[in-house]
């Protein structure tokens, strides 16, 4: 069951496409997962189309303007639905992402052993952030940290808590300097994530606080 929303304001700013790239592609992957804030982007987007509608009502005594319209509008609609749908996999293993994350499979980079049995693959998604699909197995565990800047994280699947909370597929998440917490993941099937920092974690706890001065090299 899905807990953890965008906000209001995050939702109508999505549907405006006024909020950073980094932030539209968590919102609207979660969407993709959540028919309840799905719902709510339409409603804003049916709002803003009639504001629209009323603006060009206003403006089809231009010529040029209805000339343009009537370009815009005779163009054939292109299907742009892929005939496989990608996965992400992981040692044999293969996980559904939501659609809009889907075309950032192929940018997937190799998964590679992050800290005891969590794991991490870079995701290539331009200058957005720094993106990662991150897998705990059962036990799996990220030492307590906080953050220098801003968090997003989607649980794509399964089950975790950092003692803030408890999460689950599909659960959106941002994390600052103000929280503290350590992910772990008792579900028996582990859980992946969908994540993207805007600068390296901060450990605050153990010997994982060694880690700080190579922290980025982990959150690249």
């Amino acid at each position: 069951m899905i807990n953890f929303h965008p906000t209001d304001k995050q939702l109508r700013q999505y549907a405006e496409g006024n909020i950073s790239s980094a932030l539209a592609l968590v919102v609207s992957a979660h969407c993709d997962m959540c028919s309840q804030c799905q719902e709510s982007v339409d409603e804003v987007t049916l709002e803003l189309s009639q504001d629209i509608e009323n603006i060009a009502a206003h403006e089809m005594t231009d010529p040029a303007f209805e000339k343009m319209l009537a370009e815009i509008t005779a163009k054939p609609m292109i299907d742009t639905r892929p005939t496989i749908i990608p996965k992400i996999e992981l040692d044999g293993r293969f996980f559904d992402v939501p659609r809009p994350l889907r075309r950032y499979v192929r940018n997937t980079g190799n998964w590679s052993k992050l800290l005891g049995k969590v794991w991490q693959a870079p995701v290539d998604i331009g200058d957005a952030g720094a993106a990662h699909f991150i897998f705990m197995e059962n036990g799996g565990q990220v030492p307590e940290h906080t953050h220098r800047g801003n968090e997003l994280t989607l649980v794509v699947n399964g089950e975790f808590s950092d003692g803030l909370a408890d999460y689950d597929s599909g659960d959106f998440l941002v994390m600052d300097n103000e929280h503290i917490h350590s992910p772990h993941s008792n579900n028996k099937d582990g859980c992946l994530v969908f994540s993207i920092v805007d600068e390296p974690l901060h450990f605050t706890s153990g010997l994982a606080r060694l880690l700080n001065p190579f922290s980025h090299l982990f959150f690249k």
